[in-house]
């Protein structure tokens, strides 16, 4: 790792260079924003996928296409020089996004991607297209400056909003390879983010027993009812000074006011803190019984994505980086979120994961997404700073 000394210079270096290259980098994330891309339409977000690696290619990286068959292609670019050694400080950094997004084709419409009042307004923006541009810019930057040292791999997958169900064990495999990884989802406000929670959805059946609600009342279990009793149970289990929340999202049931009942469900958002948590609460939902033992009740589901826990590592990564903005010009704070992103799996094996490096702005899945300009360049300086070495 480069001394503090080592790296005044080129970091105001890499900052200038970063200003001279905004507007470049204003124009990739724009491009990408117009190939608009759902998670569930495949040729639409590999059609994104490829026009990032066309990009990618003319900056001369080596490519891998993980072809999917139902979720989108996943992208694999590696710049710099082939690792040789085995020791730490010559192991890859991974650089680690997503080109998915919640948003529908034909949102542009009504949200085109536009400059005004010193924002990139637009769908995907900020999550997280335009941390998508800033890492190529990042690469270029020291390419031309002859600072590209250590191999440096991108990895941009398809599927990051619907949970990750291809793009995992390929997340995985390849951060075991690397020293770091580098996440590009949004700041959080104007911070680094050094852990996330983990994230667990369930879904709760109830079958009752139907009936006539006038004339054969007394011969009906109500599953509604039932599952009500269920919901306060499982929502009692939040623990706010722990930061572990059980949310109900969504509840059906039923078929007319004048019949009991015989099935309902509802599915539950669950947020934990730590590791050790994940177990603790799927034998809560596990033990979940019926107060009318004419009814049953069905659980499925569990934790989706481990939290990403403050680790030493993690805390190291912070730190170079803490030092690095205030060489440019800034102070650099860390944060904590309930969201979830791609870097609660390397962080869970144990890989030092630093993450909300990409953009800084607002908005994320709602109407008013949006990039401030002003942070681009700075934070494009930040994230070439912290591929040096």
């Amino acid at each position: 790792m480069p001394t503090l000394a080592e790296t005044a210079f080129p970091m105001r270096a890499l900052l200038a260079g970063a200003r001279r290259k905004e507007r470049s980098l204003l124009d990739l994330t724009c491009r990408l924003v117009a190939a608009e891309s759902p998670s569930d339409a495949k040729s639409a977000v590999d059609a994104c996928m490829a026009l990032a690696a066309a990009h990618f290619k003319q900056l001369g990286g080596r490519f891998k296409l993980h072809r999917q068959p139902r979720h989108g292609n996943i992208l694999e670019a590696r710049f710099g020089p082939r690792p040789t050694r085995t020791r730490e400080s010559a192991k890859p950094i991974l650089l680690l996004g997503h080109l998915d997004t919640v948003w529908p084709i034909g949102t542009l419409e009504s949200m085109p991607c536009r400059v005004r009042n010193g924002r990139l307004w637009g769908p995907g923006t900020l999550d997280m297209k335009a941390g998508v541009a800033m890492a190529a810019a990042a690469i270029e930057l020291l390419m031309e400056a002859d600072l590209l040292h250590r191999e440096i791999v991108v990895l941009l997958n398809s599927d990051e909003e619907i949970g990750s169900p291809a793009s995992r064990p390929i997340t995985e495999a390849l951060a075991r390879q690397c020293a770091a990884v580098y996440v590009l989802e949004p700041a959080q406000g104007l911070a680094y983010k050094t852990a996330r929670k983990g994230i667990g959805e369930w879904h709760i059946v109830v079958n009752g027993v139907a009936a006539h609600a006038g004339v054969d009342f007394e011969k009906g279990a109500n599953a509604l009812l039932e599952l009500a009793r269920v919901i306060e149970t499982v929502s009692g289990w939040t623990d706010l000074k722990r930061g572990l929340t059980v949310s109900v999202g969504m509840a059906t049931g039923g078929t007319k006011s004048n019949v009991v009942p015989a099935q309902a469900g509802a599915h539950f958002d669950v947020r934990i803190p730590r590791l050790a948590d994940g177990p603790r609460i799927a034998r809560k939902f596990a033990s979940l019984r019926p107060a009318d033992p004419r009814c049953a009740i069905i659980v499925t589901g569990g934790i989706n994505r481990p939290p990403m826990e403050r680790s030493r590592g993690t805390v190291r990564l912070f730190r170079k980086a803490h030092a690095l903005a205030r060489e440019l010009g800034f102070e650099l704070r860390e944060a904590s979120t309930g969201g979830g992103s791609d870097g609660n799996f390397t962080a869970a094996l144990g890989i030092p994961t630093l993450d909300g490096m990409g953009a800084v702005g607002e908005g994320a899945h709602a109407s008013h997404e949006s990039v401030f300009v002003e942070h681009l360049a700075a934070r494009t300086a930040l994230l070439a700073g912290m591929l040096l070495g």
